[in-house]
């Protein structure tokens, strides 16, 4: 094996995991400061109608990235099951094909949203305060969407081989550069949310340029010569059958949350602002599940194409544990210190009330959906994401949307009933996963032998 490439199928489960995990952990939370960071300078230079711009711009923004971070999941589980069963040129036209689709997608969506952004906030009655706002930062997002799609896609790639810490080295050089440009851009030079959006969009530049930078010189598998830049039908029907699922369920999630920043857009500018400095805090608050969950899909992609059934079984019990350890320690801070969390992103008091009415409600979200996303973790890694798309689905579109818009809206709840919306959904996700895992079905093989892709082996 490369330097790029790590073998998860030996030695101890436990200090394999954690050792894979930890790395993407942090990595998942410097990156999710990109956000948080916006946030907090805007909140706190800028006022309440640049923080709402920069909360609704981010969710549109959101939903696009989510999209291709399926995609990159479903790559990480090819890549990891293909190194796992020693398919080698099947790994190589995977990731050429993954990178020639998405810089496709990224030319496609950057010339949609800059044309149609301004329907899309008209469509989810962004409050006329903030308008001007989000539009900037959404047309500045959108312009970097290259950027954003490029480091996930290499981020997903070197994961499914097994490599947790370059990616980490990467994201946290671009940090530093997100937080430095935000302080000049924001509160110096009083950009508002263009300022955030563009420190943002550079941020992600940093990242994908060193981390071709570091592929390049240490002899890669793809060069990313313009030539290696090639399409396989074979590798891009097995990207999308195991891929779009998880990329479908990202948006569907994606929706969902849109929805609830739509009903809160009807409650008032203040409540759509709240709602987005809790949005940044959950972004932290999730990502240790998030990130355990990952970890498990590749650990376990890598043992499963190795034919080792039990050892990803017990790599999704470890990675469930661990991940469901923190994720109680992060409910309790929320659930002590709601205000004083609030108070970091801005100092409006009918702001803090408001985001801790949503906060006291949306907590319990954090402990059910750690429990899930470990299962979910185990069936992406064995292929199965068609099943985690019908379950988000269900939970999404059937529960959060319903449940949030009856407690907060029909019922007068306020922003405590749009918070129940979140637990609600992610306890019938853990319900409906918890009977996929006893039922044995996600045992069954849905990268076979029989592929075209291994076919073509050499």
């Amino acid at each position: 094996m490369s330097k790029f490439e790590k073998d998860l199928s030996r030695g101890s489960v436990g200090k394999q995991l954690w050792a894979f995990a930890l790395p993407f952990i942090i990595a998942n939370l410097i990156q999710s400061l990109y956000s948080v960071v916006d946030m907090i300078v805007v909140g706190q230079f800028s006022g309440t109608a640049s923080m709402s711009g920069v909360n609704i711009g981010s969710q549109v923004t959101l939903l696009i990235t989510n999209f291709v971070i399926g995609l990159c999941a479903g790559a990480t589980v090819l890549i990891a099951q293909y190194l796992g069963s020693g398919a080698r040129k099947a790994l190589k036209s995977t990731i050429s094909t993954l990178l020639t689709t998405l810089v496709v997608l990224a030319v496609v969506m950057t010339v949609f949203m800059v044309f149609f952004r301004k329907p899309i906030l008209h469509l989810i009655q962004t409050p006329a305060e903030s308008f001007w706002e989000a539009d900037r930062y959404l047309l500045i997002t959108a312009l970097g969407t290259i950027f954003i799609f490029g480091y996930n896609a290499l981020s997903a790639i070197m994961r499914g081989m097994g490599d947790s810490k370059n990616p980490l080295i990467f994201v946290g050089i671009a940090c530093f550069f997100n937080v430095v440009l935000d302080y000049l851009l924001v509160a110096k030079w009083n950009m508002a949310a263009s300022g955030a959006a563009i420190a943002t969009v550079f941020s992600q530049a940093i990242s994908l340029i060193l981390c071709i930078l570091y592929l390049k010189r240490n002899d890669f598998v793809f060069d990313f010569n313009l030539k290696s830049f090639n399409f396989h039908p074979e590798s891009f029907r097995m990207l999308f059958k195991v891929g779009l699922p998880t990329s479908v369920q990202n948006v569907v999630v994606g929706l969902s949350f849109l929805f609830l920043t739509t009903i809160v857009n009807t409650l008032g500018m203040t409540e759509s602002a709240a709602l987005g400095a809790v949005a940044k805090f959950n972004s932290f608050a999730i990502l240790p599940a998030i990130a355990m969950s990952s970890s498990i899909a590749a650990m376990s992609a890598q043992n499963l194409g190795a034919g080792l059934q039990d050892r990803a079984v017990q790599t999704m019990k470890i990675g469930t544990l661990i991940g469901f350890s923190m994720s109680c320690v992060v409910f309790a801070i929320a659930m002590l210190f709601p205000r004083e969390i609030l108070r970091i992103f801005a100092n409006d008091e009918a702001l803090v009330a408001a985001g801790t009415e949503y906060m006291r409600s949306f907590s319990y979200d954090y402990l059910l959906a750690s429990i899930m996303f470990g299962l979910t973790g185990l069936f992406i890694g064995s292929g199965h994401t068609t099943f985690t798309l019908f379950n988000s689905m269900l939970a999404s579109l059937l529960v959060r949307i319903p449940a949030s818009y009856i407690g907060g809206i029909v019922m007068g709840m306020g922003m405590f009933g749009v918070g129940l919306g979140g637990p609600a959904a992610s306890l019938l996700s853990l319900i409906l996963a918890l009977l996929f895992f006893f039922s044995g079905r996600w045992k069954k093989q849905v990268i076979t032998k029989g592929d075209p892709v291994l076919q073509r082996q050499e």
